[in-house]
């Protein structure tokens, strides 16, 4: 794969964003390569538990703006691939956020069974200033896990959540130090693929068979609201402001 690391240790694999010059950013290759490896790391047997981190000092910029707009690349899964193969996993998913995680580096946090966070980790969700709307299902996890009026506001002010903010509202489960973050979480990885497979995954299910209903639907809500704002005016603004390095100005908008 070009934009996915893949490795394995005792029943662990480590999956590892690897885009770190353009921070990670979800190009269409890194969301079909993603998808592809969630498919097989579901059918794969010997792997027991799936660790997500991001390679260099971001977890994630999120969606890769300059592809955005230049609308280059033909998905074969896509957006709404991805978020499918998450929520269909049915081995334990951990996030290891060693860096800046934006947009879908941020709303993937409420898909993961654990969230760890490097200390110098953030959160944000820009989706205002780019005149668009939030997205993974985010509408529906964040207040699950945060409360209603904070995840509102974190989805809709597009200001920056430290990791402490993160552990502090639910949507992290630990804060780590940044150089103990990986072995922190491969310890956590490690000790879930110790325990019975069919455990797990039963476990897991009678968690998120009951929500995942509810997510889908919010997801495609969400989609249409994405697809209903792509192109109009405030994204065309935001993302004319991003090419000529420019603050947006939405007034009148």
């Amino acid at each position: 794969m070009e934009t996915i690391r893949i490795s394995d240790d005792g029943g662990v694999r480590t999956l590892e964003l690897n885009r770190p010059d353009a921070l990670n950013a979800f190009s269409g290759l890194l969301m079909d390569e993603l998808t592809d490896a969630f498919i097989d790391a579901r059918v794969t047997t010997t792997v027991k538990a799936v660790i997500l981190t991001g390679a260099g000092r971001a977890f994630s910029a999120g969606a890769d703006l300059q592809e955005m707009g230049r609308n280059s690349y033909r998905p074969r899964h896509g957006f709404a691939g991805l978020l499918d193969a998450i929520l269909d996993f049915p081995k334990p998913f951990l996030l290891a956020v060693n860096g800046l995680g934006v947009g879908v580096g941020a709303t993937i946090c409420g898909l993961a069974d654990f969230v760890y966070m490097a200390a110098g980790a953030r959160l944000r969700c820009p989706f205002s200033t780019l005149g668009l709307t939030a997205e993974a299902a985010s509408t529906v996890t964040f207040p699950q896990l945060m409360g209603r009026q904070r995840a509102a506001w974190f989805l809709m002010a597009a200001e920056w959540m430290s990791a402490a903010e993160c552990k502090d509202a639910g949507l992290a489960l630990e804060v780590v130090p940044d150089a103990m973050l990986m072995s922190r979480v491969r310890e956590q990885a490690a000790k879930l693929a110790a325990l019975p497979l069919a455990s797990l995954i039963q476990t897991k299910s009678l968690i998120m068979d009951p929500l995942r209903p509810q997510l889908r639907e919010s997801a495609q809500a969400e989609n249409a609201g994405l697809a209903a704002l792509l192109g109009g005016p405030a994204n065309r603004e935001a993302l004319a402001a991003f090419r000529e390095k420019r603050a947006a100005d939405f007034s009148g908008l």
